[in-house]
């Protein structure tokens, strides 16, 4: 199935967009926590880690003004309780864009918690939480991001989990005019990241490390804006049914149905969900 929407999309997208393959040493620069971040084989592999010390990070070399990326991750195994493992789209400034997976670590034997977040002109507030229907830490999965003037779809493995639509006209601001780096970083976030802080991180586990490999990013072709069919293009009737299928068995929290976080109403996008 998920090969089937993989090839759906590449036909939707081929036509408009410039690929550009990942060698990390080529596309990333290391933006802190020292020798923790490492390229292997060539540029082909990459890690970062955290120790009690310090986490690590990295940000592309490259902005990008929408378009498709992705990145296989195999995330940190074992008790990760207490850790974050983020990748993101950011701009930068007090009103900065920013697109955001950020994975929860867990104790062993428990899910990661997939946390997707959207910023607009410094403002998100608009999260949705997922479980994975794999264990993410036993090998690589592809975790993408489609950002188009009209819309934002979030992929794993190729299946859709998430689309945010441009709600621009009912006074809703997108990020449509900052160009964003692709980020990365694992850090320490015990005080809230598993069960609210809950659980801390077992520094006797670490270092703590996570993988990086194919990394690819797709530009759209700026000719391709001007026809508003493909702008408008989201996912097919396949597709639909996956995010559904998501949606309907592994989302455990979604901002648009939090009756106790907006009392007085939900913010007016929610209503085009």
């Amino acid at each position: 199935m998920g090969s089937r929407i993989f090839l759906i999309l590449a036909l939707v997208f081929s036509s408009c967009m410039v690929s550009y393959g990942g060698n990390f040493f080529q596309e990333f620069d290391f933006t802190w926590g020292g020798n923790r971040a490492k390229i292997f084989n060539g540029g082909q592999l990459m890690s970062l880690s955290l120790d009690k010390v310090s986490g690590s990070g990295f940000q592309s070399k490259k902005e990008y003004l929408f378009g498709r990326i992705d990145m296989q991750i195999k995330l940190v195994a074992g008790n990760s309780a207490g850790t974050v493992t983020t990748y993101y789209l950011s701009s930068q400034g007090p009103t900065h864009d920013e697109i955001d997976f950020e994975f929860l670590g867990n104790v062993t034997g428990e899910p990661y918690i997939l946390h997707t977040n959207i910023y607009a002109q410094g403002k998100g507030n608009k999260e949705q939480q997922f479980y994975l229907w794999f264990d993410p830490t036993k090998n690589f999965h592809t975790y993408s991001i489609i950002w188009k003037p009209q819309h934002i779809i979030f992929l794993v493995d190729n299946t859709p989990i998430r689309v945010y639509k441009n709600a621009e006209s009912i006074g809703v601001p997108f990020p449509k005019n900052q160009p964003m780096r692709i980020y990365s970083s694992l850090w320490n976030a015990d005080d809230w990241a598993t069960r609210g802080g809950l659980v801390k991180t077992d520094w006797s586990k670490a270092p703590f490390t996570a993988y990086y490999r194919n990394f690819n990013s797709q530009t759209f072709s700026s000719s391709q804006f001007s026809n508003e069919k493909w702008q408008n293009q989201e996912l097919d009737a396949n597709g639909r049914r996956r995010l559904r299928w998501v949606q309907r068995n592994f989302m455990i929290y979604n901002y648009c149905t939090d009756f106790k976080r907006f009392p007085q109403g939900f913010p007016p996008e929610c209503k085009r969900f």
